[in-house]
């Protein structure tokens, strides 16, 4: 028994003397892991508060911190790992992704138009230009199904600042917008002599705040269209909630995208301005200049064009008494100023665009005129606009500014690239719908980041500069990861209506296995992050 025991006690002894070894050697190596990430992070730390420093000094803080965080930050997304860097060359030509995601606004089995019983009739008068008006007009179609009432075809405005007399069928083909939307909503042309005969008191008038919610429309607008059957809403531009049920949102793309289709005469000349481009060239860049003088008062920017400038322009702002003062470098520094032409020009080439690149270059009036368009010209000789393409042809639009914008809308939709210097109207509609029908590329500036590199420019090489702008337009090319549902105007970003391609697990994949690249092609790198992004392909 003594043999044993003392046998026993000494086996005990040692296994606890290995035990304290092991533990010991465990927490050294805790330790040393924790300590050598402690010592990788201050290195990063370090490193990045010294580049700022640096970059402090020579005014190019924010750009560079952006380049260098993104390399020493350790990337976590499959498109990094299979990329093997963040920095992959962009192709300026086209998204390479843009081919795994497609258009999905069907309607639903039970989204049905009840043809048998209305609430009313439902009159709306739009408001703005082309484009303002084309978001009334898709947003009235979504009230009027949500009230379950009768549309009128909707009345364009004639009084803003475009002065343009159209009408709805003068620009849109009315029958095939009323016929598109037939399981949706009933549309007519008029309400009927027999209803207006019977109505006691002319249609009831009235202005709903700016971004309803349907609540508002049912808890509002219907008691008074029940009681007096019909209904009129003016001024009606983004009058509608930005979010709205799924279904709802589905129905706003089948009404910007297939329902709002211009007339004939309209299409037939915007395509043939479109095959006039592409003879000349595989491959055209269309550029919205929103560069008009009433524009640049509003926006309150100064663009280097001293006293005759500042009074100019301050002559115009005198039109809105409510305009507050702003600050020139307060609003270049916020991005709220739109890029010069020159801005535009030196911003594509330093994208990657040749001097040979064909530029479509669609604007009303420019500030400065030829002056001010002379640099973008010097950047890129091939520049054409409409008048240059189809000058007799356009005479019997040039009367009406709706007209001519729907033909520059119609080649800026066409081309392989489409630029604005700003992000009004036209830039919105056309960026939401080139993502909706196959993320063609689409260039929005960074105009926050941009504007202190233009400043910045003299002090950097030519290829410092391309680097640094390449830099701050990723995230603003287009992408399909860019998506961001429920941030953004749903104009501009129309997830809900579209989805990514289905795809299929291959050599045992496992779907909880975060640290496993997955083998189907890109489309897995890129969806593996942002799979919430599109709202629709969810895991």
């Amino acid at each position: 028994m003594g043999v044993a025991n003392a046998w026993r006690f000494s086996v005990e002894g040692v296994l606890s003397k290995l035990a304290s070894v092991h533990q010991n050697t465990q927490q050294q190596q805790q330790q040393q892991h924790f300590l050598g990430r402690l010592s990788w992070s201050v290195v990063c730390g370090l490193m990045l508060f010294a580049l700022g420093l640096i970059s402090l000094f020579t005014g190019h803080v924010a750009s560079d911190l952006d380049w260098y965080s993104q390399r020493l930050v350790k990337p976590t997304s499959f498109y990094y790992k299979r990329e093997g860097s963040s920095r992959a060359p962009i192709d300026i030509w086209k998204s390479k992704f843009s081919e795994f995601y497609y258009q999905c606004s069907e309607r639903g089995p039970r989204f049905t138009c009840n043809e048998q019983f209305s609430n009313g009739y439902l009159l709306i008068a739009t408001s703005g230009g082309l484009n303002q008006q084309r978001t009334g007009i898709t947003d009235a179609v979504v009230v009027a199904r949500i009230l379950n009432a009768t549309l009128v075809v909707p009345e364009l405005d004639h009084h803003s600042f475009w002065k343009d007399d159209s009408d709805f069928p003068n620009i849109f083909d009315v029958n095939w917008f009323i016929s598109t939307l037939s399981k949706d909503v009933t549309i007519v042309k008029r309400i009927p002599d027999k209803v207006m005969r019977s109505m006691e008191k002319p249609p009831y008038t009235m202005r709903v705040p700016r971004k309803s919610e349907p609540e508002y429309y049912l808890e509002q607008v219907l008691p008074i269209l029940l009681r007096r059957r019909v209904v009129q809403l003016t001024k009606f531009d983004y009058r509608l909630s930005n979010d709205l049920d799924e279904e709802l949102q589905k129905l706003r793309c089948r009404v910007n995208y297939h329902a709002l289709r211009f007339t004939k005469p309209i299409r037939e000349l915007g395509q043939k301005l479109v095959s006039r481009m592409r003879k000349m060239t595989n491959h055209f860049i269309a550029v919205h200049l929103r560069f008009e003088p009433d524009m640049l008062a509003f926006s309150g920017c100064y663009y280097g064009g001293g006293d005759k400038e500042r009074y100019e322009l301050g002559e115009i702002r005198k039109r809105w008494a409510t305009l507050p003062d702003l600050s020139p470098e307060g609003e270049r520094q916020r991005g709220k100023c739109p890029l010069t032409p020159h801005e535009v020009g030196l911003m594509l080439r330093a994208l990657g665009f040749s001097n040979d690149t064909h530029l479509y270059v669609a604007s009303g009036e420019i500030y400065g005129g030829e002056e001010t368009l002379q640099p973008l010209r010097d950047l890129f000789p091939n520049f054409y606009t409409k008048e240059m393409l189809a000058s007799e042809e356009l005479q019997p639009f040039l009367s009406f500014s709706s007209r001519l914008a729907a033909i520059d809308y119609i080649v800026c939709d066409e081309s392989d690239v489409f630029v604005t210097n700003n992000n009004g109207n036209m830039a919105k509609i056309l960026a939401g719908r080139r993502r909706y029908m196959g993320h063609k590329r689409t260039i929005r500036p960074n105009a926050k980041k941009l504007s202190s590199l233009f400043m910045a420019r003299g002090r950097m090489d030519a290829a410092t500069f391309a680097r640094k702008v390449k830099s701050c337009q990723r995230g603003f090319m287009g992408d399909p990861e860019e998506m961001r549902p429920g941030r953004v105007e749903f104009n501009e970003f129309p997830s809900s209506c579209i989805c990514q391609k289905p795809f299929t697990y291959s050599n045992g994949y496992n779907e909880n296995d975060r640290d496993q690249t997955p083998k189907q092609g890109p489309i897995f790198t890129e969806i593996f992050l942002h799979k919430d992004t599109m709202g629709i392909a969810k895991w």
